[in-house]
């Protein structure tokens, strides 16, 4: 196997973990990059290193731990952890995210779609849970976030699940996708599994549609937050994900998550342990909103923040859909006069390289520099 010959500060790691080491590919400012003999380097800056990690929810004492029980059946009582505010009575009812006491999971298996430093070598832990408190057009996932399907579980099982996924699927972490409005049959399944022998990292992986209140009780039990901001115009949030206030509580939200978790850190195997990775899909046409995204990020959580630029977009869900008909559309369409109109147009084609191109700029102009970028070879790219 080619290795780096690294002079550094892991040159004190032990020989089997310096074996494991991949070679790293994030940006380094010159003043923390790694002095290495003809090969490759490892671009991983000193402050984000870290030597061991014990989850955040290991360290709560048995106080705060009934404190975060008592706090997650309250909500249950009485909704109101998401921004949507529905105030019901999760046991009786649901509100507009359609799930009750129960989390309705659609898929638990070891997942290698994440970021490299997510999913490792072992794959990440993942949790699909059905539903979702936005209803965003061109949803990527919207055969489990726009549908009911899936398997109810307790927090009891579902923190039974959170063991079978470290001891049989041997995963780095546990994945929670989509949990905004299950964060309090989340919160207890955690404390279980915990109290059952779970050691893993936890990951939120959320839209950043999170209420503080849902962010406070998630504190102390969350490790990694993996918000995705989305777009930046409260006009574009109405319109693409039905929610009118989404940009402000994105901007809220990543910053509470950055001030409890700090930026993103990494053990010497190159799996990332604790911190922020903010997530943003480029859209056709809203390479303008992007670039504002990344300015935010830049000026109000911090320089350092780990940003994944995503180009995968694609027509989904509602987009490139034909329009409801009308008897108008109907006479048109009959005499030949019109073509019919499709739903979201202007976002019914990929984006281009252009777009992608006007968002990364913005974002190294603004000073960003930790970026998630394709691996050029064969080991990890954080």
């Amino acid at each position: 196997m080619f290795r780096p010959r690294t002079i550094n500060r892991l040159s004190s790691l032990p020989r089997g973990r310096r074996d494991l080491r991949p070679a790293i590919s994030a940006m380094t400012p010159p003043s923390c990059r790694v002095n290495t003999l003809p090969c490759r380097r490892l671009h991983l800056a000193p402050p984000f290193l870290l030597e061991d990690y014990t989850p955040r929810y290991m360290t709560l004492s048995s106080v705060e731990a009934a404190k975060k029980r008592s706090s997650a059946y309250a909500h249950l009582r009485n909704c109101n952890l998401c921004p949507r505010l529905c105030g019901v009575n999760r046991y009786e009812t649901t509100g507009m995210c359609l799930i009750g006491d129960k989390a309705k999971v659609n898929v638990i298996a070891p997942h290698f779609g994440e970021e490299p430093c997510i999913q490792g070598h072992h794959g990440s832990g993942s949790v699909f849970f059905s539903m979702c408190n936005l209803r965003c057009v061109f949803c990527q996932n919207h055969d489990i976030s726009h549908q009911r399907n899936g398997m109810d579980l307790t927090p009891e099982e579902l923190g039974d699940w959170f063991i079978k996924l470290q001891d049989v699927g041997n995963v780095h972490n546990i994945n929670l996708i989509t949990p905004e409005h299950v964060v309090p049959q989340v919160a207890l399944a955690i404390l279980h599994a915990r109290d059952n022998g779970l050691t893993l990292p936890i990951v939120y992986n959320t839209s950043a549609y999170d209420s503080l209140a849902s962010l406070e009780l998630m504190d102390g039990l969350v490790d990694i937050y993996l918000p995705d901001f989305k777009v930046w115009e409260p006009a574009t949030s109405r319109r693409l994900l039905k929610a009118d206030d989404y940009a402000a509580t994105a901007r809220e939200s990543i910053k509470h998550m950055h001030a409890q978790v700090g930026d993103l850190c990494f053990t010497g195997d190159g799996i990332a342990k604790k911190g922020l990775l903010v997530r943003h899909l480029v859209m056709p046409g809203y390479e303008a909103e992007g670039a504002r995204i990344m300015r935010f990020l830049a000026a109000k959580v911090s320089k350092d923040c780990f940003v994944n630029i995503m180009e995968q977009y694609h027509p989904d869900a509602h987009v490139g859909k034909p329009k409801r008909r009308t008897k108008q559309s109907d006479a048109e369409l009959s005499t030949g006069e019109g073509e019919q109109e499709k739903r979201y147009d202007e976002i019914n084609r990929s984006v281009s390289q252009q777009e992608i191109s006007a968002v990364r700029r913005a974002a190294e102009e603004a000073g960003l520099w930790r970026f998630c970028d394709p691996p050029k070879h064969d080991g990890f790219s954080l």
